[in-house]
Parts: C-alpha cells; sequence; structure tokens
C-alpha cells in the first residue's frame, strides 16, 4: 500500500469518526432506552388541557389535598433549632389568578402562590399548529411542573401544615403596555399580633422574567424570623416526542456554583441521594430542548441549594437562604426573580452570570458561539437563516482557503502525475520498496504531496460538529423557515432534497481527484455518495444545506485550481517538446 492510498484510507476512517461522532451525539440526545410514549391524538394535550382549563373557569371551590414534601424539609432550612416541617397543600380546582401579556399566559395559584401554568404565545407547538403556544409549567392532565417559593422557618408560613390563602383584587389581569404589580396578600394573627404578608409578582409585558418579591409587615411585638425558599417542581416525565427516533434532548437541572460555572444535575442522579451545594448568589434552572424555567437570587448572600426526589416521585430542585429578621413595627423584603420561557442567549446573558451557558453546545462550544455569532449578524442583514447559513458557508470556505488552495493545488499536480505513477507502478509491480521510492522521487519533483489533500475535510470536520449542536440547540433557529418546502431548518428536508442534492455534489467532487489505483478502492468511494446521503436524510435540513453549500464552493475552488494546474502542465509539456 503506497502513500496515496494510506491518505485515502485515513480521509475514509476520519469520515467515518465524524459520522460516527454524530449519530453518538443523536442518540445521546434524541434516542435512549425508554421509548417514546405517542399520544393517541397529537393535537395535543396541551390543546385539551387549555380547552379544560377554560370549561372549568374561576369559580371552582377549592378542594386543598396534601403533597409530601412541598416545601423544603427541616435538613434544607439552616437555622439553630430545625423543627420537622409538615406537608403543605395545594387546590386541584382553585380559582387560578390568570395574568395575560402578549408573552404569556400565567396562571398563579392564590393557595401558596405557586405558578401554575406558564404559556408561551410566540413559540408555537409545530408549524401544523401555529395557534397552540408551548407549554412550560402545568399542573393538570397527569402532569406536574410548577414553580414555588414563599417563607419557612421558624416563622415561615409555608411552613405550616395549611398553605397561606392569599386574596387578590381580581382574578384576571392583562398586562399590555407598561409593567404591572400582581399583589397576593394574607394575614394571620398569632399571640404576639398580625403578620401580613404580600406577595407581589411584577410582570413586564415585552420579557418573560419576572419578580416575585414577599414583603412582610410586622405588626405584631415579637420579630418575625424566616427563611425564603424557591424551587422547581416537575414529574420527570417528557413531553410527547415526534421525529426520528423521538427526541430525546437533555431533560434536567443546572445549576452555577461558586466552583463550577455550569453544572448539571440529570433527574437520576438524585433518585437515590439528595444533592446539596452552598453557593453565594447564584440560580438553578430545570432545563428542556429550546427552553427553561429558573430561579435567580438578586444577591451575593449564601443559598443552600438542593435537589432531591420526594416521596410521591416528583422531583424538586430549589434554594433557600439565610435567616432574615423582621422586627415589629418593620417591614421587611425577601424578593428573588423567575425566568420560564426560550433559552435566548442575549436575554439568559443579561439575567444572571453563566445563564446563558445553558445553551449547551458541548465540547466544540468554542466553535459554536463564534460560529452562532456569524449566524446571527448575518440573519440580522438578510432576514433568513437559511441564506444566513450560505453566507456562513461563504465565510468558513474564505477563511479556510489558503489550507484548500494549498489541497487543491497538490490534488490537481497528482491527477497530472497519474499516468507516471502508473508507468511506475507497471514497471516496479513486483519490487514495491523500489516502487515506493520512485513515486516518492516524482512526488518531490513535481511539488506533489498527497498528504495535503486531505486538510480541507479534516478543517471542516469540528466546524461540522460544532454546527450541529448550534442548530440543535439555538432557540432562534426553531421553526425557523427557508424558502418552498424547507420551513423549519432544525429538522430533517421532509421531501429529502437536500440530501440527494448533496450526495450529487459529492460524485462531481470525487471527478476532480485522482483516480484510486484500486478497483475494489474506486467502488468504495462510488458508494460513499450514496451512504452519505443516506446518512444526511436524517440530519436537519440546516446542517445540510450547511455541507451541500460547502460541496459546491469547494467543486468551484477546485475546479477553477485544477484548470489552472493542468493548464500550465500543458504549456510546460509543449515547451519541453
Amino acid at each position: 500500500m503506497n502513500i496515496q492510498e494510506i491518505i485515502r484510507y485515513g480521509l475514509l476512517l476520519a469520515l467515518g469518526i465524524c459520522a460516527y461522532l454524530l449519530v453518538m451525539q443523536w442518540t445521546a440526545d434524541y434516542g435512549g432506552a425508554e421509548p417514546p410514549k405517542i399520544a393517541e391524538d397529537p393535537l395535543p394535550q396541551q390543546m385539551q388541557d387549555a380547552d379544560a382549563a377554560d370549561e372549568r373557569g374561576l369559580d371552582a371551590v377549592p378542594t386543598p389535598s396534601a403533597e409530601t414534601g412541598d416545601v423544603p424539609d427541616a435538613s434544607l432550612v439552616r437555622r439553630s433549632q430545625a423543627e420537622p416541617i409538615t406537608a403543605g397543600q395545594t387546590s386541584q380546582d382553585s380559582d387560578l389568578v390568570t395574568v395575560r401579556t402578549p408573552l404569556v399566559t400565567m396562571k398563579i395559584d392564590p393557595i401558596g402562590g405557586d405558578i401554575r401554568h406558564i404559556a408561551l404565545h410566540q413559540h408555537p407547538i409545530s408549524l401544523e399548529y401555529a395557534d397552540v403556544p408551548t407549554i412550560l409549567l402545568q399542573k393538570q392532565g397527569g402532569r406536574t411542573y410548577i414553580a414555588q417559593s414563599g417563607l419557612v422557618g421558624e416563622d415561615g408560613f409555608d411552613a405550616s401544615p395549611s398553605k397561606p390563602r392569599y386574596s387578590v383584587s381580581q382574578l384576571d389581569f392583562d398586562v399590555v403596555d407598561t409593567p404591572r404589580d400582581i399583589v397576593l396578600s394574607t394575614t394571620r394573627s398569632t399571640e404576639a399580633g398580625d403578620i401580613v404578608v404580600r406577595k407581589i409578582f411584577t410582570v413586564d409585558p415585552q420579557q418573560y422574567l419576572v419578580t416575585v418579591r414577599h414583603e412582610v409587615d410586622n405588626r405584631s411585638n415579637a420579630p418575625f424570623i424566616a427563611n425564603l425558599f424557591a424551587q422547581l417542581t416537575h414529574d420527570g416525565k417528557r413531553e410527547e416526542s415526534t421525529g426520528f427516533l423521538g427526541p430525546r434532548p437533555y431533560l434536567g437541572a443546572a445549576l452555577t456554583t461558586n466552583d463550577t460555572r455550569y453544572e448539571k444535575i440529570g433527574f437520576d442522579d438524585v433518585d437515590e441521594e439528595r444533592f446539596r451545594q452552598e453557593v453565594d448568589g447564584g440560580w438553578i434552572a430545570i432545563l428542556q430542548h429550546y427552553f427553561l424555567s429558573t430561579w435567580v437570587v438578586g444577591d451575593d448572600a449564601n443559598y443552600l441549594y438542593y435537589g432531591m426526589r420526594d416521596s410521591t416521585g416528583k422531583y424538586r430542585f430549589g434554594l433557600t437562604g439565610p435567616e432574615v429578621i423582621v422586627y415589629p413595627g418593620d417591614t421587611g423584603e425577601y424578593s428573588l426573580r423567575f425566568y420560564s420561557g426560550p433559552k435566548t442567549q442575549q436575554t439568559l446573558d443579561a439575567i444572571a452570570d453563566n445563564l446563558e451557558l445553558t445553551v449547551d453546545y458541548g465540547f466544540l462550544w468554542f466553535l459554536s458561539l463564534p460560529l452562532f455569532w456569524v449566524l446571527e449578524f448575518a440573519h440580522g442583514l438578510v432576514g433568513n437563516w437559511g441564506v444566513a447559513i450560505i453566507l456562513l458557508t461563504v465565510v468558513v470556505k474564505l477563511l479556510l482557503y489558503p489550507l484548500s488552495a494549498m489541497s487543491y493545488k497538490s490534488m490537481a499536480r497528482m491527477r497530472t502525475v497519474a499516468p507516471q505513477i502508473k508507468r511506475i507502478q507497471e514497471r516496479f509491480g513486483n519490487d514495491r520498496q523500489r516502487m515506493s521510492q520512485e513515486v516518492m522521487a516524482l512526488y518531490r519533483k513535481e511539488k506533489a504531496n498527497p498528504m495535503t489533500g486531505c486538510l480541507p475535510m479534516l478543517a471542516q470536520m469540528p466546524v461540522f460538529l460544532a454546527l450541529y449542536w448550534v442548530l440543535y440547540e439555538s432557540v432562534e433557529l426553531r421553526q425557523a423557515p427557508f424558502f418552498l418546502w424547507i420551513q423549519d431548518l432544525s429538522i430533517m428536508d421532509p421531501y429529502f432534497v437536500l440530501p440527494i442534492l448533496m450526495g450529487a455534489s459529492m460524485f462531481l467532487m470525487q471527478m476532480l481527484n485522482p483516480p484510486m489505483p484500486d478497483p475494489m478502492q474506486q467502488k468504495m468511494m462510488k458508494i460513499m455518495p450514496v451512504l452519505f446521503t443516506v446518512l444526511f436524510v436524517f440530519f436537519p435540513a440546516g446542517l445540510v444545506l450547511y455541507w451541500l453549500m460547502n460541496n459546491v464552493l469547494s467543486y468551484a475552488q477546485q475546479f477553477y485550481v485544477t484548470k489552472q494546474i493542468e493548464r500550465a502542465a500543458a504549456n510546460k509539456s509543449a515547451v519541453s517538446k
């Protein structure tokens, strides 16, 4: 086997490794041992749940029922004399407070002030059901995913057997133009006097971010001592899956710590043992594909973050703060922020340090980030993500052109010396060592280097893998149309047009390369476009578009360089004669 054959096999191996890594990542993100549950009616449980909530109305009589572990237990509340915290109560059919903005519909349970429903108006569940919003938080139809906060500890209302029932001025709020406070209040009488607690949700119609303040008016003659808590409660179930192999992206918790900017905590990580970590400031979130919900603290005080699976099988990830004392006659405030919406990097970066890392681009994040920035800039110019991908391809090809030109020149020279190599093989076919020496001497004479032939492909592989994560993790590309039949660049081409064109472009590229000396190798090279066409059928259309345009530009560059080299070789031959 001569050096040219070694290079060819090495290139094929590199391509195979690239494909293998992509398939493995797909399996990790979108496969899994647990088969997806297919809904009998894909339209959905979200639609049915929304209709059921509307039909139920807001006049139902609350019927509280105990739910074990509804608030952090004593081991998660730091105070000098910890006592067991009994189960809280939630209502199944309470009069929910409904808040509507141009971005979301949020429903708050007056019992405890839990956020029980978040629907995203500008993010439909699919293009087919464009009028059905994606529902993040919900507690109905057998699903539980809610956001809770309150006061626990020595005097905390939420630590008592009966969660506080808040009163509110009205049950429906439309927040359209300016931010508005949604005030829930309750009063508890003690032997020392009354304690008034107001839970205030500041809603901005232009943001998914909500500020939640717990205001304590101590009208008693004794200090009020409590700890702030906030948590996300999730049943661990996934949404109904669609698409190839059933999409199974990461579903679990994440937080930032004093030592780690971004740490994932899967549901299975807390099945047997609780997670506990003290952090100065910070945030904790539950992530899903394209979206997240997170509690963000507003100071650098020391908080205890936790994750656990309770006795009902639900997963709770949250935090408890230090003790805060409100003295008689004073008013104290416990405050934090809540975000439930798309994983938009600029928005998350403005909310909290390291929160933008929840857009997880994997181990090639250092390439994925600049790729996304270029894509975003190009999209700002042309207004179409597909055209932005084409412009990104042009930028990448320009940056890699020095390597590409070197490679194409080498491959063109290889084509010109191919007849001479064939004569050497015929002459020294029985002497492998002599044949290799003659071939290497010819390479030096003609300045042909087969090693440079694979440089562009090797340089493209990290970009290809990095773009894979950009397309799958960036919510900006979710349901982003290109043109005609391609209405979502983040999923595979429904009619397989782009993969077929990509395979055809690979075949054309092979025509410019020097022929393989062995017939079996020639057959393998002819099969490669077919194999990659089948593989790319399952990749997102945006990724296939990138590779197709890369092949088209590579073909144009290589064709130009090859013709230049062949013309120069022909002129040299004519002069020598």
